[in-house]
């Protein structure tokens, strides 16, 4: 499935806007994410053995397909959102993905994919927070040491789980790095999410 069906059948089955919006920023930090780790590889490396950026963007872009039909069953969360990807073709690593990011079933983490999307949920919403408490309520208005900061304070957003934003160790960046990283993405589709 390519994006701009994949991005159809998001809209079809999440209303919700401000949700829509984090499907598009966790989208953005997935494919950043996956650049900055092929950016990182060693010289001669197997290319197979790279990132494909679309691959984990598609993965960040549905992995909330779910959440409407089940925002008071928490735990059929993303289990749902893989049967859904599973009838409309979608290959089984994002499948897995999409599965996994949810805690609650306890799955392993399996891939560089996975890793990311588990940490990539609650960046997005840190990130947010970040911007809407500036004066200005815009991503361009904040940087990654604003952020960092932020993620600092264990009362701010609380929500967005720092255990497992720190997830990005398992990938080899450093939370300033994927707080960057994850900053330059969003800012990147400021517009679009509406920051």
């Amino acid at each position: 499935m390519d994006r701009e069906d994949a991005l159809k059948l998001v809209k079809k089955n999440v209303t919700n806007k401000n949700l829509f919006k984090h499907c598009l920023a966790v989208e953005a930090i997935m494919k950043a994410t996956a650049i900055k780790l092929n950016s990182k590889t060693v010289e001669g490396q197997n290319a197979a053995s790279l990132n494909d950026p679309d691959r984990w963007a598609m993965a960040g872009l549905v992995h909330d397909i779910d959440y409407d039909s089940t925002a008071d069953k928490p735990e059929e969360h993303s289990l749902k959102g893989a049967e859904m990807l599973k009838e409309h073709g979608f290959d089984e690593d994002i499948i897995y993905a999409v599965k996994a990011h949810n805690e609650i079933h306890g799955l392993p983490l399996k891939s560089q994919m996975d890793i990311a999307l588990c940490a990539a949920d609650p960046l997005s919403g840190l990130i947010v927070a970040a911007a809407l408490i500036n004066p200005e309520k815009k991503l361009s208005a904040i940087d990654s040491r604003f952020v960092l900061n932020r993620f600092r304070e264990k009362l701010f957003a609380k929500g967005a789980k720092r255990e497992q934003i720190m997830k990005c160790e398992a990938l080899g960046l450093d939370i300033e790095e994927f707080i960057e990283t994850g900053l330059a993405s969003m800012q990147e589709i400021a517009e679009e999410i509406g920051l």
